[in-house]
């Protein structure tokens, strides 16, 4: 019982420790690159692309198939009909009566023969009977029961051009994919850092409101003394409990809003959603470097315009299948075919074979302009992909532009807002120290209060739109990783 205390405790402290890990932005992005599902299958589809460009290069290699096949028919195939066959079974019969009248003249001429003539005669027919069935029973060919297997190779020696046109068809999308699983990386990169610096703009917001809720406390606090004193009226004590109840209704929400923005976190980086990371949120202050907007990076480096740079390579490549469709084809064949029965040596209920080796020439030349029409087609389809290319840099060039007006933008607001939160912890220390001495109204006191909580609030904000706006410029540039 000790031993399964001793585990349930180990247990719990390992889950504690899980729950407290402090979590900075590059831990973040490396688990979500690693857990991510469509990354996953963006990674599957690279392998899917390696597959197909390797079977691709397979064309140039020459292929052996074999073919086996079975028949069975009701009637064999026969050389001779039914009336030569029954004459050749009777030949010696048919023949006995000319046999017979030759006889009669050999006699009549040489009566010394007739003994031997005679005996020649009877035993002659028998023998021609014989003779005749023995053929018929020669040229039968008995192909009812048919069995033919064929061992054949083809090597494709010039198809126009089309298997070279599909191989590098076949390379093209595989850097598709590639690039594709770059769009898709700086897409999850992207979702984790706005996830990530809401999470640590919640955290920080909870720490003013919790700055202030203690503020009020205090106010209210010293409120109810000085009203039991006699210097202070019930109703500016009321005036301080709704604005204490305020605060306490803000902590809530900002609690809330927290949690539900680590569960996002937490999902996007593989962890348990119930899991509560700590972030490491001192690179709050830690500002970046504004990039450059350069839209020649963003030209280079964004992997949509990769990906469409390949594709108007993948669609000339297709002009060129199209084209290859009107060339002529040659290619070299071979192989060996076995039958039974068998037909190299008369018709023999053997299994024999032979091989065979030949060339083939296809050569189109009359299709009514198909082929014509099909180039065209594919060369407009070219062209389609080619303005698609500089629309999508047009529009990346107007989007780098728009993100580098926003970086500068969040950065002024930035340094606005400190501005602003100085002026107001210096109003809200006057206040304090007016109200102490009886000289700031308590409703002054609280627009004080309510003042420095919005210009700290506003900081947060700022600060967290610098780092936003820096994100979303460098995914604008394609160097976001």
């Amino acid at each position: 019982m000790k031993k399964i205390y001793l585990i349930l405790f180990l247990f719990t402290l390992t889950l504690s420790g899980t729950a407290q890990t402090t979590l900075t932005l590059d831990s973040c992005r490396a688990m979500a690159l690693r857990n991510n599902k469509s990354l996953l299958a963006s990674r599957a589809r690279i392998q899917k692309s390696q597959y197909d460009r390797k079977a691709a290069h397979t064309a140039y290699l020459p292929k052996v198939a074999l073919t086996a096949g079975y028949m069975r028919t009701g009637d064999e195939i026969s050389l001779l009909s039914d009336d030569q066959k029954s004459r050749l079974s009777s030949l010696g019969t048919n023949a006995a009566g000319a046999l017979q009248q030759a006889a009669g003249q050999i006699v009549q001429q040489m009566p010394d023969l007739a003994p031997l003539v005679q005996s020649l005669g009877t035993g002659l027919a028998p023998v021609l009977d014989q003779a005749g069935q023995q053929l018929v029973d020669a040229l039968r060919t008995d192909t009812r029961n048919l069995f033919v297997g064929n061992v054949s190779l083809t090597q494709p020696l010039y198809m126009g051009g089309k298997i070279r046109a599909y191989n590098r068809i076949a390379h093209y999308a595989e850097a598709v994919a590639g690039q594709q699983l770059r769009a898709d990386e700086q897409e999850v990169v992207l979702s984790v850092d706005q996830a990530y610096w809401q999470v640590v703009s919640l955290t920080e917001k909870k720490k003013l409101a919790e700055q202030n809720l203690s503020l009020l406390t205090r106010i209210d606090s010293d409120m109810q003394k000085m009203v039991a004193e006699g210097v202070a009226t019930k109703a500016n004590a009321l005036t301080v409990s709704v604005k204490l109840n305020e605060a306490e209704m803000l902590l809530t929400r900002v609690d809330n809003g927290l949690s539900l923005a680590s569960m996002l976190l937490c999902q996007l980086c593989g962890l348990p959603l119930d899991s509560r990371p700590r972030l490491s949120d001192v690179g709050l202050d830690d500002l970046p470097a504004p990039a450059a907007a350069d839209t020649l990076t963003a030209y280079a480096r964004r992997p949509e315009l990769v990906q469409l740079e390949t594709a108007v390579g993948i669609y000339d490549e297709k002009v060129r299948v199209a084209r290859s469709a009107a060339l002529p084809q040659l290619a070299l064949m071979g192989g060996y075919l076995a039958t039974t029965p068998s037909l190299s040596n008369g018709f023999e209920n053997k299994l024999r074979g032979t091989w065979s080796v030949g060339v083939m020439l296809n050569v189109p030349i009359w299709t009514w302009g198909e082929h014509r029409y099909k180039i065209r087609s594919a060369k407009a389809d070219a062209e389609v992909a080619r303005y698609g290319l500089e629309d999508a840099r047009e529009k990346i060039a107007l989007q780098v532009n728009q993100t580098a007006f926003q970086t500068q933008e969040a950065a002024k607001r930035l340094r606005l807002t400190l501005k602003n939160r100085e002026k107001a912890e210096e109003n809200l220390h006057t206040a304090t120290a007016g109200f102490k001495e009886g000289v700031v109204t308590t409703s002054d006191l609280l627009a004080a209060t309510t003042a420095w909580l919005q210009a700290q609030t506003e900081v947060v904000d700022a600060r967290i739109d610098v780092k936003l706006a820096d994100a979303c410029l460098h995914k604008a540039l394609g160097t976001l990783r």
